[in-house]
């Protein structure tokens, strides 16, 4: 279980539509096990496999320790709620930049677990964010896009400084 590189932005592979993992064997655990090794020690409460630049549609969430951890396998949302809420948002391609990005308070979601068992959940406020952002990491959509023009403008020279 070693700690993988993580892409940082503005890395091609940030914008890449992952694939459907399809086959659910040792080496999907492994990965799973890598991803959650990696975000722990970014740190972060998400992480998706297109991070380490595997562009597969895999997910890890920890958001804290009554959560426990969260595999996701082929994530997908299929209802959002009308209601929006506002939720500071950064990404570990990202470290140290942060933004307010508005997104639904409620969702529905379905996705498989490391065994391929179909699962179907709704989630709401901090969770709802969470798969909100990580399912749009598969989708290819980096955080910043969810931003308006300026203040992703802004954020960007504030992280290109950030970087040296």
């Amino acid at each position: 279980m070693p700690i993988r590189p993580i892409l940082r932005y503005p890395h091609p592979g940030l914008k890449t539509v992952c694939t459907p993992v399809t086959s659910f064997d040792s080496a999907l655990s492994e990965l799973a096990d890598d991803l959650l090794q990696t975000m722990r020690a970014a740190p972060g409460v998400g992480i998706t496999a297109a991070h380490i630049g595997v562009f597969q549609r895999l997910t890890v969430l920890e958001l804290d320790k009554a959560y426990g951890v969260r595999i996701c396998v082929n994530p997908d949302i299929i209802w959002f709620s009308n209601e929006t809420m506002v939720h500071m948002e950064g990404s570990v391609s990202m470290p140290g930049a942060t933004d307010e990005v508005v997104r639904s308070k409620a969702i529905r979601f379905r996705y498989q677990d490391l065994e391929g068992q179909q699962h179907e959940e709704e989630a709401s406020d901090f969770l709802a964010v969470c798969i909100q952002h990580e399912v749009d990491q598969l989708d290819g959509i980096f955080w910043l896009q969810r931003l308006s023009r300026l203040k992703r403008d802004r954020l960007i020279r504030k992280w290109e400084k950030m970087k040296g």
